[in-house]
């Protein structure tokens, strides 16, 4: 099963498509171009359409030629991200301050190609739902969809999804059983002490020499607390404080991120992030408020899914072009939402056309039309392999 040839053949066709959606990019919960567009596409192709959950998302329900019962759900990410892009191509954004950073365009174009394929053909048994989410991009909209009964009302004994992976050449499929992406969690911290003058700093409890403690001792839960073994970056990326040379200014703020792959990991930073604060809070003699939130959990794949997607990808691709045990990325991804809800699996979907390519969430970035087919290939392949006819 390589490259499907009538996925191939509209490679022009589906690179159209993708370069529209990234000119007119849209924010989470505001894709509502987008998600006409990809309402537009499935009806035409005779693929029953539902919208409105999550607002702006959009399923496709396609059944093959037998009801055998079994489901199958494949989903792709809609929306960018609010930055401008520094790119000079014709297709580059036409909206101030959005960008297609991340390759969600090629995403849903990638599903829009396996949806129009599988429409035509058939060639399975049972019941494809296409899923078309919005706020990927820290809305949570995988999250908001499974609360509104996605798997309620669209039925899925497994859930794949796939993303593009500048860290992997173009051709090459990655996947793991176990995490692929990490738990996203954002701390704040507020440092109450006492302001003064500068040049008599024994009248104050100076909070920027507080910081500077906290920001040191912090890095300890990983360096020292966590296990060598495990994954853990707990980044400190604003400091706040002060107004001019000669003020100790009374507060400081600081936050930050913590990505973690085990809970158990997850829950010894949380408790050691309190402990420390508490801790230098009572050495200098003054108030430290923390406050944690919990962001989308680590994306974990599903042994027999993970399995699953590596022999299609193998046939796909050849043996040699997939990499079964795949580093995992302390980015987060909210599609652990819908794996947290059924057995499934995340894929990477290599894109460099060189060492080096531009990363995702950059102003250069630009999805690589080449792996449209691949994808979409990928993408019907888990179909017809899962939902195999006769």
């Amino acid at each position: 099963m390589p490259v499907i040839n009538s996925i191939a053949a509209r490679k022009e066709e589906m690179t159209a498509w993708r370069r529209d959606l990234h000119a007119h990019p849209e924010l989470g919960f505001e894709e509502v171009r987008t998600s006409a567009i990809v309402a537009e596409k499935l009806a035409a192709w005779g693929i029953e359409v539902h919208r409105g959950l999550a607002k702006t998302g959009v399923i496709g329900v396609l059944k093959g030629r037998t009801d055998s019962g079994r489901t199958i759900g494949l989903r792709a990410d809609m929306d960018c991200l609010p930055m401008d892009e520094l790119n000079d191509f014709a297709h580059k954004s036409t909206v101030p301050g959005k960008m297609h950073a991340c390759g969600h365009d090629g995403h849903t174009t990638m599903l829009l190609g396996a949806a129009q394929y599988l429409a035509e053909t058939r060639n399975f048994d049972g019941t494809v739902h296409f899923i078309f989410q919005p706020a990927e991009e820290g809305g949570g909209g995988g999250d908001v969809m499974v609360r509104e009964g996605l798997f309620d009302r669209f039925p899925c004994d497994e859930v794949y999804g796939l993303h593009n992976w500048p860290l992997l050449p173009a051709g090459i499929v990655g996947v793991r059983p176990g995490p692929m992406m990490a738990a996203a969690d954002m701390f704040d911290i507020r440092i109450r002490g006492v302001g003064g003058h500068a040049a008599i700093p024994q009248t104050a409890k100076d909070p920027v020499v507080i910081a500077a403690q906290l920001v040191g001792a912090l890095q300890t839960l990983v360096s020292r607390n966590t296990n060598p073994m495990d994954s853990a970056v707990l980044s400190i990326t604003q400091i706040h404080t002060g107004t001019t040379h000669n003020v100790i200014p009374d507060e400081a703020y600081l936050n930050g991120t913590v990505r973690t792959f085990r809970p158990e990991v997850q829950a010894m930073i949380v408790a050691g992030i309190k402990r420390i604060a508490d801790g230098i809070a009572a050495a200098f003699g003054v108030s430290i408020e923390v406050k944690y939130d919990y962001g989308y959990p680590a994306t974990v794949n599903h042994a027999d899914q993970a399995e699953t997607a590596a022999q299609v990808a193998e046939r796909i691709v050849g043996e040699a072009n997939v990499q079964r045990d795949v580093e995992p990325s302390l980015g987060g991804e909210d599609f652990a939402y819908l794996l947290n809800a059924r057995p499934g699996a995340y894929l990477f979907l290599g894109q460099a056309r060189a060492a080096g390519d531009t990363m995702v969430h950059n102003p250069h970035y630009d999805f690589n039309d080449e792996v449209l087919p691949l994808g979409a290939s990928l993408l019907a392949g888990l179909v017809e392999t899962q939902l195999k006819a006769g």
